[in-house]
This record gives structure tokens, sequence and C-alpha cells, in this order.
């Protein structure tokens, strides 16, 4: 948002004549405008406060000057109340309600938003009142709710922000850097591998040896029929009927080996 320029301290009943001549002429520009200039300042310090430098400030901006126009669309002078009690409530609403609902990494369900704020004012307070930090149980009954939702909020809480795994780590004094994506690990094909071959040694038993020769070639060693025959003196047809054989006693063999892993 374009920094706008200073305007002069206006009084409580400048603020009120220019709120009545918004309202009584249907959204007077000019009057409008005098008063957003005059609240800039007070938007922009609650922008920074509650955007607690994550990069939202500009957004809380133009979400704070949609609370400001709203307080002056509703604002009545004649109730005595400054403008100010009445607006700043209803600007902090806004971004609170911009900060539950547009921020988060991930979803999650209204109620851990909402329920996040009071656990943490929950916890200052106790640790006034306690000298100590609060125990789950304990917020969960200063809360009025139950220890699991606590405890499910405060997890949650950690997904309100994510890094990038583009993002740079410095690596080393001499400058270097890696991305986060560099320490993500990829799934290891060799751990199926091995859990393969220990679930064909369990179960081998069940082959002849010419059988298992044939499965040791074709599968394990990665040959083909034609060199398997070759190897074993025998042709490839004599290869491809053992290997069928072979893989069907297998297959059996496998399905009794899972029944008996579960049971």
């Amino acid at each position: 948002m374009t920094q706008m320029s200073p305007e002069p301290k206006r009084t409580k009943e400048e603020i009120h004549n220019l709120i009545r001549q918004c309202h009584q002429n249907g959204q007077n520009s000019k009057a409008q405008e005098k008063i957003v200039k005059h609240y800039y300042d007070l938007v922009q310090a609650l922008a920074e406060k509650y955007g607690n430098g994550k990069g939202h400030k500009e957004d809380l901006m133009q979400v704070g000057m949609v609370g400001l126009l709203g307080a002056i669309n509703r604002y009545d002078p004649s109730i005595g109340k400054s403008f100010e009690a009445f607006a700043i409530p209803t600007i902090i609403g806004e971004m609170k309600r911009y900060l539950r609902d547009k921020t988060w990494c991930v979803h999650v369900p209204r109620w851990i938003k909402e329920l996040g704020p009071k656990i943490k004012t929950a916890v200052e307070e106790l640790t006034n009142q306690l000298q100590r930090s609060p125990k789950v149980d304990e917020i969960a009954a200063y809360l009025g709710t139950s220890e699991e939702e606590v405890l499910e909020a405060i997890e949650m809480g950690k997904s309100y922000q994510a890094l990038s795994v583009d993002r740079e780590i410095k690596a080393d004094s001499d400058g270097s850097t890696v991305t986060i994506l560099d320490f993500v690990g990829q799934k290891e094909e060799g751990y199926e591998q091995i859990n393969q071959r220990l679930t064909l040694e369990r179960i081998l038993h069940v082959l002849t040896d010419r059988e298992r020769q044939v499965i040791d070639h074709t599968f394990l060693r990665n040959r083909s029929q034609k060199e398997t025959g070759e190897l074993l003196g025998i042709s490839q047809m004599h290869v491809s009927r053992l290997q069928r054989r072979a893989i069907k006693k297998l297959r059996k063999a496998v399905r009794s080996d899972i029944l008996e892993i579960n049971r």
C-alpha cells in the first residue's frame, strides 16, 4: 500500500463531522479520504503488531483499511463513544480473521484455528499464576476443553507456516549453500529388494534344485531364458517350463507364508 502524506491531527469533533458527511452524502469520498489518512498510522501500527514479522504486513494493511471503512459506515457519533474506541476492535477483528482463515499452509478445522490463540493466552496467564509452565491438563481445564483437543491444536499449530524446499541454507563458512530439498530423503528401493529376497529365501525349499537354479538365474541374476539354458545345458523351452512351474509353487508358498505371519 502506498504511503500516504501526513494529515494534520484532528479533534474528536472534527472526526465526528467528517463521519456525518460520509453518512449524509452517500460515501462522501473527500471526507472518507481525510479520515483514512488520519488513521493510516494507526492501521499501520496494528498491522505491524499482528503481522509479527511474518511477511503479512501489506495484506494486513489492506484488511485493516477494509475494517476502518466498515467502522466509518457503522459508527454513530451520537452515542458519545470515541471513534477510535469503536474502530480499533473492528480493525483488529478483520486482521485476526484474515490470519485465521488465509495464512495457514495446510487446511485445518476452524475450531483448531480459534483454539490456538486461546491456548497461547491460557499458557501466558497460567504461567504467571503458577510460576511455571502449565501442563496440558491444566490448560484444558482452564479453557474448559479436553486434553486431546489441546494437544491436537498445539500439533496442528506447527502447520501454520511451511518453508519452501527450495529455500537455501548456509552450509559452510565459505558461503556455500544447500536447499532443504537436499536433505529430504528419497525412497530406497534396496529395502524392498532385501525384503523380497528374504521372503524368497524362506520359501525356496518348495522348489527342486533345477527349479531353484532357473529362478536364481532369471530373477536374482537377471539373465534371459536363453542365457540360463546355455548355462544349465538345457533348452530355452525347458527353462520356460521350469520357470512357470517354479513361479506357481512360489505363489502358493507366499500365500501360506503370509497366512503364517498374520496368525
